[in-house]
């Protein structure tokens, strides 16, 4: 059995699993140089023993996916950067750097995602037909390069969710979808740039998407985000929540929701019940957004009090715990898992 579909056994089995966090962030926070108009997409060349730490350091915090740290380097990125003749180079090297890093920590089952967005630091975006083309090519190097798994990340409204859905399509790995939420004016749920859910999530359905990720999203939208999804979408669910505070167009690294925040935030409480503790392990802090219920229990690294590792299971209600994890402690790190009692 492949290391997805054992992945995918589980997460059908009830099971939460651990996906790591904002790379590109951390990789910004660890000094990486940004590009004009295509923020840390050149770290994979110009630092990539910093990039690869930061995936070897999620992989032994406990993460069971990373992600190549490719969210800016599609091709209209690269482009309004200059930085277009190293298309191939950036993507190619960006999930390398991840299989080594999996290689390194000895994590053989983890699952390296190629991650890959539409986002446009300009605001300009390229013709459908163009990006359908570029995202073809890009997911095409990184699935050569050794990716298990596309990822579509921030998925902000439907017409380009569909092109890039299309793109993906037909390469021979499974896809998961990251779409990015907000609330209308009248309290509902829409995707971040105003087009309304329910058709992104029929889109996912026929599009073969086998996970959707409620990603990048305003805390304070999880929970309704996660109850929307679930109208729509009878297959599992993954959350990143997302905290963060943006000066200049830099991350600026305060500020940020608080630990015990988090703790007590509603997807939180109701989704991080049942998570088993281990005091031994420490989970290293990041960033401005922390993947999934799995928020971090006590960092490292940087004292920033967030994780960003994301935690995916299928999010049924959870019913009583019998084995007694509901109550965490807020001063030590878990490990992801999910008591028998949970589901």
């Amino acid at each position: 059995m492949s290391r997805y579909r054992k992945i995918m056994q589980r997460i059908g089995a009830g099971e939460c699993i651990l996906i790591d966090g904002a790379t590109g962030t951390e990789a910004e926070r660890r000094g990486i140089p940004q590009l004009d108009n295509a923020w840390n997409g050149g770290g994979a060349l110009s630092h990539p023993d910093i990039v690869r730490q930061v995936h070897l350091d999620y992989l032994h915090a406990g993460a069971e996916m990373i992600i190549s740290n490719s969210f800016a380097t599609h091709l209209h990125a690269l482009e309004a950067a200059g930085e277009e003749a190293r298309f191939e180079a950036y993507n190619r090297r960006a999930v390398e750097l991840a299989v080594e890093a999996r290689a390194e920590a000895g994590k053989n089952d983890a699952l390296v995602a190629a991650g890959v967005s539409y986002w446009s630091w300009r605001g300009d975006m390229p013709t459908a037909d163009s990006m359908r083309e570029a995202t073809r090519r890009q997911l095409s190097i990184m699935a050569e390069a050794g990716a298990d798994i596309i990822l579509l990340e921030m998925m902000i409204d439907l017409a380009n969710f569909e092109t890039t859905l299309e793109a993906a399509q037909g390469l021979g790995l499974p896809i998961w979808a990251g779409i990015t939420t907000g609330r209308a004016p009248e309290g509902h749920i829409r995707l971040r740039k105003g087009d309304p859910l329910a058709p992104a999530l029929e889109l996912a359905k026929q599009g073969g998407v086998e996970l959707i990720n409620i990603m990048h999203t305003e805390v304070e939208f999880v929970t309704d985000s996660i109850e929307a999804v679930r109208g729509g979408w009878n297959g599992p669910i993954g959350v990143y929540a997302h905290s963060s505070t943006e000066i200049d167009k830099k991350w600026v690294f305060e500020n940020v929701i608080s630990r015990d925040d988090i703790f007590e935030h509603p997807f939180f409480v109701d989704f991080g019940r049942g998570m088993r503790i281990d005091p031994d392990r420490t989970i290293p802090a990041t960033s401005h957004s922390f993947n999934g219920v799995r928020h971090k229990l006590d960092l490292g690294m940087h004292d920033v009090d967030q994780f960003d590792t994301t935690l995916l299971c299928k999010f049924q209600r959870a019913g009583t715990c019998k084995a007694g994890w509901c109550r965490t402690d807020q001063h030590h790190a878990y490990r992801g898992r999910v008591c028998d009692g949970l589901h």
